[in-house]
C-alpha cells in the first residue's frame, strides 16, 4: 500500500467488488472482503482475505465500498447497505482512472464507476450507485440512490432514473424521460418513453412485463 493509499473494506465479495479492485487506482488499497457467506470467509480472493462483519468495527479508519445486488436482488440494495450500520462519511467513491467525469457532474457516496465510463456535464449521480463499464451518463441526466446501471448503457441528456432502479446492459434511454423508481429494464432495451414506478420493462421499444410489488 502506498503512503497515500487509504485502506479500504469491499462489501460483499461478489462480481462487482471483485470488478472494483480494478477501479482503485492509487487511491485506496484494498485490505480485505467482508462478506456474510461462512463457506467464503477465511479464504482469498486475488489474494484479498474475505472477512466478517466484525471487520468493519475492528478496521475504522477504513474506508468502505459496498456494492451488493445483482438483477434478482437489486430492490433489497437498501436494507443491506443500511444494515451495515455504517457512517456516511466512511463510504467511498470509486472511479476508474480511465473514467471522464466532468467536472460540472456530482458525484455521491459509495458510488462505483468502472473503465470507460462517461458523466458529462450537470449529471448527477446518486449515493450509493454501481455503473458498470463503457457506460455514458449524458448532460442534465439524473441517477437516484441505490442504482445499478449496466455496461454500455446510453441515457440521453435530461432523462431521470428513479431511485433503487436496475438498468439492464446495452440499454438506450432517449432524452427526457422518466424511469420510475425501483424499476429494472432489461437487456439491451430501448426506453423512448416515461415507465412509472416497480415495473419490469424489456425490449424495442421497452415496455412492461409485470409490476413489482416489493419495490422499495
Amino acid at each position: 500500500m502506498t503512503a497515500a493509499a487509504r485502506p479500504l473494506l469491499i462489501f460483499p465479495c461478489n462480481g462487482n467488488g471483485i470488478e472494483a479492485l480494478d477501479c482503485l487506482g492509487g487511491q485506496y488499497q484494498c485490505i480485505g472482503f467482508v462478506d456474510d457467506t461462512p463457506e467464503k470467509q477465511g479464504k482469498k480472493f486475488h489474494g484479498i482475505p474475505v472477512l466478517s462483519r466484525t471487520a468493519l468495527a475492528s478496521n475504522g479508519n477504513a474506508a468502505v465500498l459496498a456494492v451488493p445486488g445483482g438483477p434478482a436482488s437489486f430492490r433489497s440494495r437498501r436494507p443491506v447497505i443500511e444494515g451495515l450500520g455504517i457512517a456516511a462519511d466512511r463510504f467511498a467513491r470509486v472511479i476508474h482512472p480511465s473514467a471522464h467525469i466532468s467536472p460540472l457532474a456530482r458525484i455521491g457516496r459509495n458510488v462505483l464507476v468502472m473503465a470507460g465510463v462517461v458523466i458529462t456535464s450537470n449529471a448527477v449521480i446518486g449515493d450509493h450507485v454501481c455503473i458498470l463499464p463503457n457506460t455514458v451518463v449524458h448532460h442534465d441526466v439524473t441517477i437516484g440512490d441505490w442504482g445499478l446501471i449496466g455496461s454500455n448503457v446510453a441515457i440521453a441528456g435530461g432523462s431521470t432514473v428513479g431511485s433503487n432502479c436496475y438498468i439492464g446492459s446495452g440499454t438506450n434511454i432517449i432524452h427526457g424521460v422518466s424511469v420510475g423508481e425501483g424499476t429494472l429494464v432489461g437487456l439491451g432495451s430501448n426506453v423512448i418513453r416515461d415507465i412509472p414506478a416497480a415495473t419490469v420493462v424489456v425490449g424495442n421499444p421497452a415496455r412492461p412485463l409485470k409490476v413489482a410489488n416489493d419495490a422499495r
